[in-house]
């Protein structure tokens, strides 16, 4: 019999320059609710949603009128959180996840460890500044305000690709999928901490 889960989290952060919700669930569906004020940025988070079988709500007003800064920034940070509430004790978890994934010419490598140890190492070299309304430098910012925050390890890669759209979705897919194995329960280590220290 499968053990009942509430790995859920809603947590919100609100500052002078963004006002955000974040409701999670680990052990989703893939169903989103999405208002970033950044529509390519909803359709990024859509993919971590989607492909990590992970229900989202978030919500922000941001200051927008200025750049997408402060938004895509405080949006990773909140997610992170969120996350690190919802994981708990991490307790029967597999921690470590990887992916690779393509979209037409581009394919990336995503790896992530909830370790408890924040770090993110991030080799894109996006070939466009903007993709719709969202800066690409932004991209480094949201994931290392989610790591920061979650307390993961997280490596990014893009290996190939020179359609920044393509890129960018392949990060995001990546991440996702990753997420979703290092999250997944491992039967054969149910109740455990997947570390020799005791606790992560």
């Amino acid at each position: 019999m499968s053990p009942v889960l509430n790995r859920t989290a809603d947590v919100t952060r609100q500052t002078a320059e963004t006002n955000i919700r974040v409701a999670v669930n680990l052990d989703g569906t893939g169903q989103s609710q999405l208002s970033t004020g950044i529509g390519f940025l909803d359709h990024m988070i859509d993919q971590i949603a989607r492909h990590g079988l992970i229900d989202l709500d978030i919500q922000c007003e941001g200051d927008l009128h200025i750049d997408g800064h402060h938004t895509v920034e405080d949006i990773g940070i909140t997610l992170g959180q969120a996350f690190a509430k919802a994981v708990g004790d991490k307790k029967g978890i597999r921690r470590y996840g990887h992916a690779y994934v393509p979209l037409d010419e581009a394919l990336s490598r995503v790896v992530i460890d909830f370790s408890g140890r924040p770090g993110l190492h991030m080799d894109v070299s996006f070939t466009a500044g903007m993709i719709g309304a969202l800066d690409t430098q932004l991209v480094f910012e949201f994931f290392q305000g989610f790591v920061n925050h979650a307390g993961v390890t997280l490596h990014i890669d893009n290996l190939k690709g020179h359609n920044a759209h393509h890129q960018c979705e392949t990060i995001f897919k990546a991440f996702a999928r990753a997420l979703r194995a290092a999250l997944e329960l491992d039967p054969r280590s149910a109740g455990v901490i997947p570390s020799t220290k005791g606790s992560l």
